[in-house]
């Protein structure tokens, strides 16, 4: 990469490197331990000139998104953040019907891009809202249709914005939760948002917030799926792209740190809130807009990778046992940059039964049901997906009853004896 995908400049400097990884999503089978598997750098830019954070496009979303080992459903947490959404913005967009809120009789239309599974249009659905699912992914659109929810299996364009619209009439919202990382055609992805709404009416993305990224350490959810990493700043530009403007946002706990996005055709957009105003203040005393508040992050990366080793190693020479919960995609990210092998964590588990019997990519770790952690009653349970601590806490709250901790390494090592911050 010598070029920023969203404004072509050269001006790229290096944030952090973090080798060669397998991509995230990449599961093995039994079958496919012995043979070759591939690897490709990991190495976070950014633009000094527009100050998108960005990797190279060394995979392409089909690669990744055609069979997807991810589901939105299984995280109890995640659904329910959907449902409230759901609730909020019915309201806030005036969805039902003479914008009052009752979708009785209304004939509004939703459109969800990256829609999986149908988590969230399941709760639009059931408020008899005219919808429409665009996922790329055959296996996890199949499941979204299995649940009721009209799905598409696209990848979302200008043209396939177009197609959408001419068919089914403007989308009074369009919805892209976690996905505007994933594309590296920034541009052309916008300007499919674009074609999908009214002329009058509103985009809602959700992405995680760079600013949380670098100060909490969040290094792991840097992997190839994701392309770029925004700040505001950066988002307004990228919406910009594909005439779209910025009007709100909320800042958001989900994924460690993330931002919505509220957005309508810069037409009617207007001006932005206090707001927009008041993130974007917080991300120039952050230092984001230039280079020195991206020149330590390098050194505290490192630090996690150091203190979790050391922490596995120490364990293993005194006969304890570590084992896994879940398997995410920032999980293989720090497992590989760590180099952590089943000489240091025995097995991970996860609800997703399409990951029961494959291993984490790069890594070869074992991926079983989460029983196993009952059955064998490990010292410690590393937890991958961090980001979900309140939620994971809970429901691994047995794991105290035989003296087990739970490990979270990021933004640092901690270890949790899980009654303690249950009942506190």
């Amino acid at each position: 990469m010598t070029r920023c995908r969203l404004c072509g400049s050269a001006a790229l400097a290096s944030v952090v490197d973090l080798g060669a990884t397998p991509p995230c999503e990449s599961f093995l089978a039994a079958d496919q331990l012995d043979k070759p598997e591939p690897a490709y750098p990991l190495h976070l830019q950014v633009c000094t000139d527009c100050w998108l954070a960005q990797i190279p496009p060394l995979i392409t979303p089909e690669e990744t998104f055609s069979e997807y080992a991810y589901f939105s459903s299984f995280s109890t947490s995640w659904v329910e953040h959907a449902r409230t959404f759901v609730a909020d913005a019915v309201e806030r967009v005036g969805l039902g019907s003479e914008g009052s809120g009752d979708t009785e009789g209304s004939d509004a239309f939703v459109v969800e891009v990256a829609s999986n599974d149908g988590y969230l249009l399941k709760h639009v659905v059931n408020r008899g809202i005219r919808c429409l699912g665009i996922e790329p992914s055959v296996n996890v659109g199949a499941a979204a249709r299995e649940a009721g929810v009209p799905t598409v299996t696209e990848f979302l364009s200008p043209d396939t914005g177009a197609a959408v619209r001419a068919e089914h009439g403007p989308a009074n919202l369009v919805v892209a939760n976690n996905v505007y990382a994933h594309i590296p055609d920034v541009v052309g992805f916008t300007q499919g948002l674009r074609a999908l709404v009214a002329d009058d009416g509103w985009v809602s993305i959700e992405v995680q917030h760079l600013l949380t990224l670098i100060e909490e350490n969040q290094y792991d959810t840097i992997y190839h799926e994701h392309f770029q990493y925004y700040t505001v700043a950066s988002a307004i530009r990228a919406l910009a792209s594909g005439g779209l403007a910025l009007v709100d946002v909320e800042l958001l706990p989900t994924h460690g740190g993330s931002i919505r996005l509220w957005a309508r055709p810069a037409e009617v957009a207007g001006e932005p809130s206090q707001r927009v105003s008041d993130v974007l203040a917080r991300e120039k005393a952050a230092g984001l807009q230039e280079l020195s508040g991206y020149t330590e992050f390098s050194a505290r990366v490192a630090k996690v990778r150091r203190d979790l080793l050391k922490f596995l190693i120490t364990a293993a020479e005194r006969g304890e046992t570590v084992v896994g919960y879940g398997a995410p995609g920032k999980g293989n990210t720090l497992l590989n940059h760590c180099g952590i092998r089943p000489d240091l964590l025995a097995y991970t588990v996860d609800r997703n039964p399409y990951k029961h019997g494959r291993f984490t990519p790069g890594t070869r770790i074992p991926i079983l049901p989460p029983e196993r952690i009952a059955a064998d009653k490990p010292d410690y349970v590393l937890v991958l997906p961090w980001n979900l601590r309140a939620e994971l806490v809970e429901q691994l709250s047995f794991v105290h009853d035989w003296g087990g901790r739970l490990v979270f390494p990021i933004p640092e090592l901690s270890v949790v004896e899980v009654a303690k911050e249950v009942t506190a």
